[in-house]
């Protein structure tokens, strides 16, 4: 396995760039995500490294290895598709060792009757068809090797997908959206094969996905990307209980993270309709901003607390969601409870809730992530 490692990259869709100006370094043996919506251009750079696309400027390395100039197969990458790729009228076995096949034998030598009758090409044979079992088995195939695709359900066609990069050996798996068109089901079962896999092989890995469960289940960093640009790149758990700006909050975290329009006083104090919140941040930033709250910053207060109206309660087995209606939001406040405290609020029902100033976040005009701490303990509050 090798690092990755990509220098200013940028590529224009007329006088769009996307990506724009986008550095990384992946560590050797690291799960990486690009995560981002549709047309942010994560599969855009994916391709870049890959070879498929051309960057108009910046530089790929492999391995401490520049490789721009090189053609996708000499860079030494596997690629698994969306799509899956797999070729309809080859087995489970052929489709899978077909990169070994082309690598290591001759066009004469892949010939189905002429092949069998060149010197060496039986040894060649039995030494692909010793690779190809021993990866069909880790990834559960081995009794599946004479099927063909139609034969497989769609988490089956996808690991045939990933043991046909993985019997390569690649220096870096490169992974675009390959979960996306497989049911909720399937898509957890695979989620756990694809970081097993990793954790296995010690792979170096970059996937790429629109689904912020993928990402953070898996990785073990995350590139946020949006309109082409890096946003943030963290753990995980760092982009959920540290953002550095709006955009990242709200794309990262299930259920969507709340908003409350608030007003910053000349000392500094965060107030919703004229309330302390028990926030602060620098007096130099009096005005109007936004705090962003997570369902589990939401509590149910005593009557003294800010107004809300309940418009719907979610029960999801082992918690709810509750919807509440607030003057100082455009959308629903979600609050997380119990469900059996959330079993006794009914929708159209007034009630109370404070705001955890500790685990909430306060985002300027443009979504820039404004430095707060809590006003009653002096120390700042990173959510």
């Amino acid at each position: 396995m090798a690092s990755v490692s990509l220098s200013a990259i940028s590529k224009r869709f007329g006088s769009t760039p996307v990506p724009h100006g986008i550095s990384l370094e992946i560590r050797d043996g690291e799960f990486l995500t690009l995560l981002g919506p549709s047309g942010c251009g994560k599969t855009t750079l994916l391709r870049i490294i890959a070879g498929i696309e051309q960057a108009d400027c910046g530089s790929v390395a492999i391995g401490g290895r520049e490789v721009s100039h090189l053609r996708p197969r000499d860079r030494d990458i596997a690629m698994v598709f969306q799509s899956y790729a797999l070729y309809p009228y080859m087995t489970v076995a052929q489709n899978i060792a077909l990169p070994l096949e082309m690598r290591r034998l001759s066009a004469l030598g892949r010939a189905p009757l002429i092949g069998r009758l060149l010197p060496g090409t039986r040894a060649i044979r039995r030494a692909i068809d010793e690779e190809v079992g021993a990866v069909a088995e880790g990834l559960g195939l081995g009794g599946l090797l004479a099927r063909r695709p139609a034969q497989l359900s769609g988490g089956q066609r996808q690991r045939v997908a990933l043991a046909r990069a993985m019997v390569r050996r690649p220096a870096a798996f490169l992974m675009d959206e390959p979960l996306s068109n497989l049911d909720a089901r399937l898509r957890g079962d695979a989620r756990a094969e694809i970081a097993a896999l990793h954790r296995s092989l010690g792979a170096t890995v970059i996937y790429v996905t629109h689904d912020q469960a993928e990402a953070m289940t898996m990785s073990d960093r995350v590139s946020v990307l949006e309109a082409g640009r890096l946003l943030q790149l963290a753990t995980p758990r760092a982009l959920y209980d540290d953002p550095a700006s709006l955009a990242v909050a709200r794309f990262v975290g299930s259920p969507r993270m709340s908003l409350l329009a608030v007003e910053i006083r000349g000392d500094g104090a965060v107030t919703v309709a004229g309330r302390p919140i028990g926030l602060g941040v620098a007096a130099a930033q009096s005005g109007r901003a936004l705090v962003g709250v997570r369902a589990e910053a939401v509590a149910l207060a005593r009557s003294d607390g800010l107004p809300a109206t309940v418009r719907h309660v979610e029960q999801l087995g082992p918690e709810a969601l509750v919807h509440l209606a607030m003057e100082a939001a455009e959308e629903s406040v979600i609050m997380r409870l119990a469900p059996d405290r959330a079993a006794a609020l009914t929708p159209g029902e007034r009630c109370s809730v404070a705001i955890l100033p500790e685990r909430a976040f306060v985002f300027g005009p443009g979504g820039q992530r404004l430095a707060a701490r809590v006003a009653h303990q002096g120390a700042v509050a990173h959510g």
